[in-house]
């Protein structure tokens, strides 16, 4: 379409327009009974305006409540995230702490030689301390022992022949892997038999 021919397009629909207003003002005052006088009385008015003013500041002071609500609210919850991560790990420490303390306890006690059989027996304690400590936050050991490979979840670091054993078939386990909550955390570093 040529800038004239919009022009023309343009002039038409306010040509449309302009007679569809004059229409309903012609409806209108064929309503008003001719001759008789449509008094307004100023005070009714100003009580009317009065009272859309008051209307108006309670829906403004409402939305500027909200608003304000809604900022404290943004506010709250970014501290309460920030708090979540600064200290998502303190149940955990917590958990960690009598252990550190155990180990502790047998490094002073490895100082006398006599008491190997005790340290020994202090470290197993310690370590079943540890794992039931991780174990409450979801990390689950990986021992693959005498299990089929599988890949998802070990490292083959070599293969052996091994008589009698199935190809395929761990067995030997160099390091434990572990999972937290379902998803590999370290592959266990298996042998596997050829």
């Amino acid at each position: 379409m040529s800038g004239e021919e919009n022009d023309i397009v343009q002039e038409e629909e306010i040509n449309e327009v302009a007679e569809q207003e004059a229409e309903a003002v012609e409806s209108v005052s064929d309503d008003i009974i001719p001759g008789e006088e449509q008094k307004l009385d100023i005070e009714t008015l100003q009580a009317l305006l009065e009272k859309e003013k008051e209307n108006s500041q309670t829906n403004r002071d409402a939305a500027l409540r909200a608003q304000a609500e809604m900022e404290n609210l943004r506010k709250r919850t970014a501290r309460d995230v920030e708090s979540a991560h600064k200290y998502a790990l303190e149940k955990f420490v917590h958990e960690l702490l009598p252990i550190m303390d155990s180990l502790s306890l047998g490094i002073s006690a490895a100082e006398n030689a006599e008491q190997v059989d005790e340290l020994r027996e202090g470290m197993d304690l310690t370590l079943k301390m540890f794992i039931s400590a991780i174990e409450k936050f979801g990390v689950k050991e990986i021992d693959p022992l005498n299990e089929k490979f599988n890949p998802e979840q070990h490292e083959a670091v070599s293969m052996q022949e091994i008589e009698g054993t199935d190809s395929g078939i761990v067995v030997t386990v160099m390091q434990k892997g572990y999972e937290l909550n379902g998803r590999l955390v370290r592959p266990a570093m298996v042998v596997v038999a050829k």
